[in-house]
């Protein structure tokens, strides 16, 4: 490096940008090409769509890097794309603002399995190797002045350079703007930093914002003798079309086959991933109206259910309840401290460990959520003891790259196999319980998952683009005799179009709570005794 002359920061913002663009988005430009097929008319558009992201892609990087932090800001995105492209290109991600937030929150058992050497390949040819040119290559010293003056020519060159593109090829960029929308989310690093900037946005905005109070008049019926004990299980992204309760071919579900259970066949969830989904399921408002500030800044169906002076108890066994449960008693089954039912991981049928003795101790109705591991992604044979390795051959692999789509879709079954014995003893348990207590087992899934269709794994994909795969989740409920359900009636019904957006009312109703905020038309349970 040393016998090479000095250069500009400009240069080297240009120089990075272009690196940025000729090898950090392949999964945009083969989104673009299977969008506009390449032929002479269509070439000289994408090679402007070229020029128009690096422009992009210096303007941002200008913008953010002055004397001292010029080299920290390229190397940092040079890094993250180089990430950020690993997973695009072998997922297909989009990095919103929503998949940024459940990444961030996702713990490092989960992250973990997402670490592979063509991940960590990535990283070094794609970000290691050209930061450490930038670390390296000598820049030339400019005055305050001088280098504002610099930076001002050069995101007014490439505004003026977007601008000319714009116009040139108008036709085109008319189409690409209003019709083709899900090709700009794949832009690295421009998608990401932007997603980026809403994310603190809102975080910030959140944390400044008061406590709203919810539901404060709830009430159980005071005459009401028969306390109930209901179990809601809240899956972990299992789609219902892997349910032989559904109608699959593969028996994923033998044991709850065998109980009387009534499946809800189209139940969607409010997104697709556990940090929308979980907060939006509990939330009093319907997906539409969901945001993560009304997740956080409001109080949810646990808070109004303590309210009414139920027992709530919250057990986990995933990364966490994303602030669901935190002015309610909550443990933490995600380790060996508490789960006594561990192996390669701690399983999820620890949760029930001890869980008698917790409903002897309480007096009154009680409402318990198990938040299971289910089926997290993308190492699903780690998600079952060996012994539930029934559908063969399985993936043994967190990179699914190296496994076949039969693979990947018998580890991904074993993993639902596992899912139903532990819903079979959580049954269990509450027969057990039947004599004192009215008594119900409610599961639903937070989000599904993709398996390789259309290239497509895991989940987090925007709402409006996601396939149905992310979104179509298992749900069932399992009520014991003394509940006051009529099965035969929501058997019927069951197979109508219901979503997360029911779940808030259908737990008040099942705990008969009256209160200003239920809505009976929102609970099927109830509503349904009446149509």
């Amino acid at each position: 490096m040393k016998k090479f002359p000095a250069i500009s920061p400009s240069f080297l913002v240009i120089l990075t940008a272009l690196f940025l663009v000729l090898f950090n988005n392949v999964r945009f430009f083969s989104n673009v090409v299977k969008t506009y097929p390449l032929s002479l008319s269509n070439l000289a558009f994408i090679v402007s769509l070229a020029v128009l992201l690096l422009c992009f892609i210096i303007i941002i990087l200008a913008i953010v890097s002055y004397k001292y932090t010029l080299k920290p800001v390229l190397i940092s995105v040079l890094l993250i794309s180089a990430v950020a492209s690993y997973f695009m290109n072998s997922y297909n991600i989009i990095l919103d603002e929503n998949m940024l937030r459940n990444t961030l929150q996702t713990n490092f058992s989960e992250a973990f399995d997402l670490i592979n050497i063509k991940l960590i390949i990535y990283f070094l040819i794609l970000g290691v190797l050209p930061s450490y040119l930038v670390y390296r290559v000598k820049v030339r010293e400019y005055s305050f002045k001088s280098g504002l003056i610099n930076k001002a020519k050069l995101v007014l060159i490439a505004a003026l350079t977007i601008t000319l593109i714009i116009f040139s090829f108008s036709k085109y960029y008319a189409s690409f703007i209003r019709e083709h929308k899900i090709l700009r989310l794949y832009t690295n690093p421009v998608f990401y930093i932007y997603s980026t900037g809403k994310y603190i946005s809102s975080s910030i905005k959140v944390k400044s914002l008061p406590l709203n109070s919810i539901g404060q008049d709830a009430k159980t019926p005071i005459d009401d003798t028969d306390k109930e004990l209901i179990i809601l299980v809240v899956g972990e992204t299992v789609r219902a079309d892997r349910f032989s309760l559904n109608g699959y071919h593969k028996k994923t579900n033998p044991l709850l086959e065998k109980e009387e259970v009534i499946s809800f066949t189209k139940m969607s969830s409010c997104g697709t991933s556990t940090a929308v989904s979980v907060p939006c399921l509990f939330s009093k408002f319907t997906r539409e109206e969901y945001t993560e500030e009304k997740g956080q800044t409001f109080e949810n169906a646990l808070d109004v259910l303590s309210h009414a002076g139920v027992n709530v108890l919250w057990r986990d066994n995933n990364s966490d309840s994303k602030g669901v449960a935190l002015r309610v008693r909550q443990e933490n089954y995600k380790t060996r401290e508490h789960n006594t039912v561990c192996d390669i991981e701690c399983r999820d049928e620890g949760m029930l460990v001890g869980l008698q003795d917790y409903i002897n101790q309480q007096q009154g109705d009680i409402l318990i959520v198990l938040h299971q591991m289910g089926n997290h992604g993308p190492a699903y044979y780690k998600r079952y003891p060996k012994s539930f390795e029934h559908f063969t051959p399985a993936c043994k692999d967190k990179n699914l790259e190296n496994c076949t789509r039969e693979q990947i879709s018998n580890s991904y079954d074993n993993a639902i196999l596992y899912t139903d014995y532990f819903l079979s003893k959580t049954i269990q348990l509450l027969k057990n319980n039947a004599g004192k207590y009215e008594t119900a087992l409610f599961y639903v899934s937070d989000h599904g998952e993709s398996l390789g269709e259309n290239g497509i794994y895991l989940h987090g994909m925007p709402y409006f683009i996601s396939p149905r795969s992310q979104t179509h989740v298992a749900s069932f409920l399992w009520a014991g005799k003394n509940m006051g359900i009529d099965l035969k009636k929501l058997k019927q019904k069951a197979q109508q179009p219901i979503s997360h957006d029911n779940v808030f009312h259908m737990l008040l109703g099942l705990f008969e709570v009256k209160t200003e905020i239920y809505s009976r038309k929102l609970d099927i349970f109830n509503y349904l005794e009446e149509h």
